[in-house]
């Protein structure tokens, strides 16, 4: 005998009858994969990529581990086309000794990244920093035989990453925080003590010689701010002069809640535009406990600070909604300036796995635009509205 309907469903029509189908068939594929009930539920809010996507791209930095973390995919998927791996194609995690190569973490990202056609963002070939370099790299003299010696180390480095995801990885932070937060031109370094700026000309030409198809980017922190600014207009009109691939432009943008540089912004991209370059947002987030005190007075108010955990329980509406105006505005002046920036990308998919919550000390930070479950915040919904006005 032939099954008839239940009697609740003969009223509804088809598509109806389709929707109810693909969300069983969704909580399903969910629950056989792991995901919590709170990631599986069909969002009411529209998706912030597809809100975005015809004026920037918007991306996110999240955990190397991302294919065995199930539990973020569906929010990772619903809202991001780009992704950023935090840690496991950096010199260090790389290659720590030279030549002994650990591939296995960043070919797990790519793959699953290409299978849910998200682009991925290599971070970083070079950074500048002693404490970000593995100690083999620096030769133990200062002649010109060490600092040769560096530059090859350097290319065979960048050219054995970068020819092994081309094509896969479609842009790269090819030098990270190479310029000095003081009154040096380069942060002081192996890197600037053997070959001043010459490496990072190198490093582009070696990343472009890779890969040519691919998006090169300087990335630094602070560098839209006037003294840092100057000197990185400085590197960029010399790479320039020099007819060295460069692109684009990472401001990593971490910010602090009331102390956003919306003008200093501004006058980024359009110095950026003069000079025919590309901005990108890299590493975005609002620190809602401010850290600058941190370093002041040489670092004289730590141990009171590191005491400070003010939003263990929540951030109260009015921060909240505070929160929410400054992404708004942030977000109104990024889409002014569309014909420059080429992406956003986010530092952490939600709250709870900020880097926020542990630098420079520990303490409960809610920096983004989901909270700890997931679940999109006030400021979320301005930036949706932003993107949205006529």
């Amino acid at each position: 005998m032939k099954a008839h309907p239940h009697p609740s469903l003969r009223s509804l029509r088809w598509p109806a009858l389709c929707g109810l189908a693909l969300l069983g068939i969704l909580l399903q594929a969910c629950t056989r994969h792991g995901l919590q009930t709170r990631s599986a539920h069909v969002s009411p809010e529209p998706s912030l990529a597809a809100v975005a996507e015809r004026w920037f791209r918007i991306g996110v930095g999240v955990h190397d581990a991302l294919p065995q973390r199930p539990e973020d995919h569906v929010l990772l998927l619903r809202h991001f086309r780009v992704v950023t791996p935090e840690n496991s194609l950096k010199p260090a995690a790389v290659q720590p000794r030279e030549n002994q190569w650990r591939f296995a973490t960043p070919d797990a990202f790519v793959n699953f990244a290409a299978r849910h056609r998200l682009q991925v963002v290599g971070h970083c070939l070079v950074w500048a920093k002693d404490d970000r370099t593995p100690s083999w790299f620096y030769p133990p003299g200062d002649t010109p035989a060490d600092r040769q010696l560096l530059l090859q180390r350097m290319s065979n480095h960048i050219h054995t990453v970068v020819r092994r995801y081309r094509g896969r990885i479609t842009e790269w932070d090819v030098v990270n925080e190479a310029l000095d937060d003081g009154n040096h031109w380069l942060r002081p370094s192996g890197w600037s003590r053997l070959c001043d700026d010459e490496f990072i000309a190198w490093a582009f030409r070696w990343t472009h010689q890779a890969d040519p198809q691919a998006l090169l980017i300087y990335n630094d922190y602070h560098n839209e701010l006037p003294a840092k600014r100057e000197k990185c207009l400085r590197l960029l009109r010399r790479l320039r002069e020099q007819n060295v691939p460069i692109h684009a432009v990472g401001l990593q943008g971490h910010y602090e809640i009331d102390q956003v540089p919306f003008e200093e912004l501004e006058r980024t991209f359009d110095a950026l535009r003069a000079l025919g370059l590309k901005a990108v947002i890299s590493e975005l987030d609002i620190d809602m406990i401010p850290r600058a005190r941190w370093w002041a007075d040489g670092g004289r108010y730590r141990e009171e600070m590191a005491r400070l955990d003010p939003y263990r329980d929540g951030l109260p509406p009015e921060l909240l909604d505070r929160q929410a105006q400054q992404y708004a505005r942030l977000f109104r002046l990024f889409r002014r300036h569309a014909d420059v920036v080429e992406r956003v990308s986010f530092w952490n998919l939600h709250d709870g796995q900020s880097w926020l919550n542990y630098f420079p000390w520990q303490r409960v930070n809610h920096p983004l635009l989901f909270d700890r479950n997931g679940r999109p915040k006030p400021a979320f919904y301005a930036v949706v509205e932003a993107l949205r006005e006529s």
